[in-house]
């Protein structure tokens, strides 16, 4: 009886050990995963299209020849995350003619590293935390309000003969993305600071 009470304490102990490794060895490996995977993160920005899903408004930006000037300013300021968030949101998206229309050696001085928070702060002027189809924007002009934008200032919203204008530039083009819209103007609007 002792033999067999023998025994089976052994298996037990060995059952025990062994599974204790099992599990330390799963929380090594994930340990390792996290770590790699945390190093690797870079923000909501980061995350792959899926096959099949409508193209958020930095993927539909990236993809336009015209937006490029666009796309190299939210990479330098780092605001990838504010036009990817699953929104809603309304994107005004300047052209490049509408960079080109700055002051010459604005944008390559706003490109520098030391400029970072200055575009950051334009860029997100151009993000409206919210859904503004065109019907919307003209719901908003008979109204009198004004859209808020993610900077915390706000634009004024105008119809000039059916068209709409944002602080002055007409939206040229409106494109419905996975987190909201998209509106193409040809100006910058940067703030006052």
């Amino acid at each position: 009886m002792k033999t067999i009470f023998f025994t089976f304490f052994v298996l037990v102990v060995l059952v025990f050990v062994s599974c204790k490794n099992d599990k330390q060895k799963v929380k090594s490996e994930t340990k390792t995963e996290v770590t790699k995977t945390s190093s690797e993160h870079r923000g909501q920005a980061s995350v792959a299209a899926v096959e099949g899903e409508q193209p958020n408004a930095l993927q539909v930006a990236k993809s336009i020849e015209d937006f490029s000037t666009l796309v190299t300013a939210i990479e330098a300021a780092g605001v990838q995350d504010a036009v990817v968030n699953t929104g809603p949101l309304t994107v005004l998206a300047p052209l490049n003619s509408a960079f080109a229309k700055l002051p010459e050696g604005t944008v390559e001085t706003l490109v520098k590293p030391e400029n970072k928070s200055k575009l950051a702060f334009i860029l997100v002027n151009h993000v409206a935390p919210a859904n503004y189809p065109i019907k919307q924007l003209k719901k908003e002009v008979k109204k009198g309000r004004k859209l808020y934008m993610a900077s915390g200032k706000y634009l004024v919203v105008e119809d000039k003969d059916g068209e709409i204008y944002i602080e002055g530039s007409k939206i040229l083009k409106s494109v419905k993305v996975s987190n909201g819209w998209i509106h193409v103007i040809d100006d910058v609007l940067v703030p006052a600071e």
